[in-house]
C-alpha cells in the first residue's frame, strides 16, 4: 500500500537537530528506511515539514518508522494511504 508520512518539527527541537547534526541524520534514516517513493520538504505554520511517500505492506512495521521522528526530533506526524491517479482511475 502507497502511504504518505507527513511530520512537523517543532521550532526549538529543529533548530537543535539542526545544530548538533541529527536533523540531517534523522530524514536521510527515515527516507532510506522506507525506500521513499518521493521526498518533500517545507514549511507549514512557521515549522519545519516533510512529506514522504513509500509503500508498505506491513502494518507492524509503523513503530519502526515512526519510533525515531519522535524520539530524535519530537515530530508530530501523520500517515494515511494515498493513491495516483491510474490508482484512482482503476477504482472508479
Amino acid at each position: 500500500m502507497r502511504l504518505m508520512l507527513k511530520f512537523t518539527i517543532p521550532v526549538e527541537k529543529g533548530n537543535q537537530a539542526e545544530k548538533d547534526g541529527t536533523l540531517g541524520q534523522a530524514i536521510a534514516a527515515l527516507v532510506k528506511d522506507v525506500n521513499a517513493e518521493a521526498a518533500y520538504f517545507a514549511l507549514e505554520g512557521g515549522k519545519r515539514m516533510g512529506i514522504v511517500i513509500f509503500e508498505e505492506n506491513d502494518q507492524a512495521r509503523m513503530p519502526v518508522i515512526n519510533e525515531p521522528l519522535f524520539a530524535a526530533l519530537d515530530a508530530s506526524i501523520e500517515i494515511q494511504p494515498v493513491l495516483t491517479a491510474d490508482d484512482l482511475q482503476r477504482g472508479l
